[in-house]
Parts: structure tokens; C-alpha cells; sequence
């Protein structure tokens, strides 16, 4: 059996990616985009027309709004090719904005739905700030699940899950990344900061009952991926994905709720000053969700850029 058969037996696998191919040819049960992975996916030639045909359909309209729908028509061709929910992510320029991030899930889910998609599909993405943990706090109690990402700590998570949020995505890959610069070492195996990071914040969801699910992502190579097996699902890149199909090596299931239980843990209090105060303190957690949330608002300005040429 390989790798990535045995790691279906123990996590739901998702597809890291905005490419339909690389999606059908593994199976998995969700899929994930961001404005990155878009943007990627648009300037290929055999996904350019879709772009193309959204911003003929919806000419005279805005860029932010021909963006949307490129976002929805992407979402729609992927939940095409699996049985699960595709993530769609909101503007991260709206990251500090709850009103408008709750005002964006909101279209985000009348467009899938006025496509005959029901929004048990569909998963808004929003990036883990306070303000954003707010607005899917607001989503989710008009029975619109989101994915909360960007996420670098446990207060993060633990305000996700008191916040009645859906899903969250620690990003491993950019927390090992941060570490080896910081120290010079090449973490592997379950030494990984990143692995270690998604092993406590699951721990605390299973210890304390919260229903939350946790999403690895953001993986570096496939040590991560087998270190996190078990974990409720994980999201892995095609090139990853293809490493595990390959692969018949031994794969051991590492978390599990009956070990969470066991675990001697305390309950973290959090309010706004709290949450704000820890994230603070942790010079990982803050430089990495400013730069993820740099980097996607980089990638929604070419995103514009190249509705806006269209569109002329």
C-alpha cells in the first residue's frame, strides 16, 4: 500500500491547488484555493479561457466583482471532480475588516448558490486576525462554514474554535520555514515546529471537546505530512501528493482523540486583549501572518490587474 493510500485510512486528504487535473488524478475528498494558487492558475493556457469567459460574461461590471466571480467559477469546476467542499478565500485586503469579510462571504455564497451549488460545499476562506475570527463567527450562525487561515498559534486556534469556526488551517511549511532561518536548523521528523505546532492545537480540540476541525497545510516536504497522520484532514500540494503516491514506506498513525485525552493540558482564557497580547509575544506567529497577508493581497492586486486588462 502506498503512503498516500495508508494516510487516507487515518485523515481526509485535500488538493492544495487550483489545478482540475492534478485534482482528479488523486482523489481527494476537498480542495483548497487562494488568490495565489488562482493567480497561478489563470496564466496557464489551458485555464486562461475560463478567466477569459467570466470577464466577457459579466462585462461592465467591477473588477472586484468580475474577481468573484472568477473565484466562484473555479470553486464550481473544482466540486465538478470531488465529492467534498472546495475553500474559496475571501480579499485578504479584507483582513482587518470584519463587516467587510462578512459582507464578501456573504456574495461569495449567493454566487455559488444562484449556481445551484449548496453552500454545504463551500467553505469561505478568511485569514485568522481577530477581525476575520469575527466575521466567521457572524458567517456561521447564518450556516456559512469557513476555513480560517494564516493560522501560526494556539490562541489563534483556540479563538477559532470558541468562535464556533468550521475549519482551521495551521500553516506548517511557514513555521519550519521561520524557525530554520531563525536558528540555522534543518528540523525533521516530529523535532518540526510547524508539525509540533498542529500537534498541540489538535491535542487541545480533541482534549476539550471542541467540534472545530484542523487542517495541516502549508507543507515543505512529506516527514511533515506522515508526522501530522491522523490529524482531521490535511492539505498537500500535487508535487507532495505525488511524492506519497510513489512511496510505499511504512506510515503510522501519530494523533489520535484517545491520546489528546490522556494529555495534561490547561484551558486557555482569551478575550480581544489577551488573544492580541499572546499573538504579540510570539514573533513568529505575528511576522507570519503580516507577511502571508502581504503576499495574498500582492497576488489579489495582479489578480485585478489581469481581470482589469480584460475587462477594457
Amino acid at each position: 500500500m502506498t503512503q498516500l493510500a495508508e494516510l487516507k485510512q487515518y485523515t481526509t486528504i485535500v488538493a492544495d491547488t487550483g489545478d482540475f487535473q492534478s485534482i482528479k488524478a488523486f482523489a481527494p475528498q476537498d480542495a483548497t484555493t487562494n488568490p495565489s494558487l488562482i493567480l497561478k492558475a489563470v496564466q496557464k493556457d489551458e485555464y486562461r479561457p475560463i478567466m477569459e469567459r467570466v470577464a466577457r460574461e459579466h462585462a461592465g461590471k467591477s473588477v472586484d466583482a468580475i474577481v468573484d466571480h472568477l473565484l466562484v467559477a473555479f470553486g464550481i469546476e473544482i466540486l465538478k471532480v470531488i465529492p467534498g467542499r472546495v475553500s474559496t478565500e475571501t480579499d485578504a485586503r479584507l483582513s482587518f475588516d470584519t463587516q467587510g469579510s462578512i459582507e464578501k462571504g456573504r456574495e461569495l455564497i449567493r454566487l455559488y448558490e444562484a449556481a445551484g451549488i449548496p453552500r454545504e460545499r463551500v467553505l469561505i476562506k478568511i485569514a485568522s486576525t481577530w477581525e476575520g475570527i469575527r466575521a466567521a463567527e457572524v458567517l456561521e450562525k447564518e450556516g456559512i462554514h469557513c476555513n480560517l487561515t494564516l493560522l501560526f498559534s494556539l490562541p489563534q486556534a483556540v479563538a477559532c474554535a470558541e468562535a464556533r469556526v468550521k475549519l482551521i488551517s495551521p500553516f506548517v511549511g511557514r513555521i519550519y520555514d521561520w524557525y530554520k532561518k531563525s536558528s540555522g536548523t534543518d528540523y525533521t521528523g516530529a523535532d518540526d515546529p510547524g508539525v509540533q505546532s498542529v500537534k498541540r492545537i489538535y491535542t487541545y480540540y480533541r482534549k476539550f471537546g471542541y467540534d472545530t476541525e484542523v487542517m495541516g497545510a502549508s507543507f515543505r516536504n512529506t516527514s511533515q505530512i506522515v508526522e501530522l497522520a491522523g490529524c482531521d484532514l490535511l492539505t498537500i500540494s500535487p508535487e507532495l501528493l505525488q511524492k506519497l503516491a510513489e512511496s510505499d514506506a511504512p506510515l503510522a498513525r501519530k494523533l489520535s482523540p484517545e491520546q489528546a485525552q490522556a494529555a495534561q493540558i490547561e484551558r486557555l482564557d482569551l478575550d480581544e486583549k489577551r488573544f492580541r497580547f499572546l499573538l504579540n509575544e510570539d514573533a513568529m506567529a505575528t511576522e507570519k501572518l503580516a507577511e502571508g497577508i502581504r503576499a495574498f493581497c500582492a497576488d489579489a492586486v495582479k489578480l485585478d490587474g489581469l481581470i482589469a486588462a480584460l475587462a477594457k
